[in-house]
């Protein structure tokens, strides 16, 4: 059975996560929330950085060189609010200083979820 090309490109990102993606994934990991997380997941013509598809939430974690691609990241916010996704956009420097209250505001949307329990 032939892999489909953007699962290889998530594998590859997987791979060569960043530094906040891997700090995110790790205190993610740790948390132990009561939902599956999946990093580098790919959601119609996007690969989400992390997504929590039981509550329809991305989360994106956003470097230096998208402060000059905001119009790109608004058309991919909106292709996946089209798909029914919220979407929650966090620094590097976020994650990188105030994990604490990156992982707060990710375990508030999952409480603000329509499909939570």
């Amino acid at each position: 059975m032939a892999v489909r090309p953007r699962t290889l490109s998530a594998r590859k990102l997987r791979t060569n996560a960043t530094e906040a993606e891997k700090i995110l994934w790790r205190a993610l990991r740790e948390l132990t929330l009561p939902v599956n997380v999946r990093r580098q997941h790919p959601i119609g013509r996007y690969i989400a950085d992390f997504a929590i598809p039981a509550h329809k939430l991305v989360i994106e974690i956003d470097g230096g060189h998208h402060a000059t691609s905001v119009g790109a990241d608004e058309e991919r916010t909106r292709v996946l609010n089209t798909r029914g996704c919220r979407v929650n956009r966090f620094w590097n420097n976020d994650v990188l200083g105030n994990i604490g209250g990156v992982l707060e505001s990710i375990v508030a949307e999952i409480g603000n979820s329509p499909t939570s329990p």
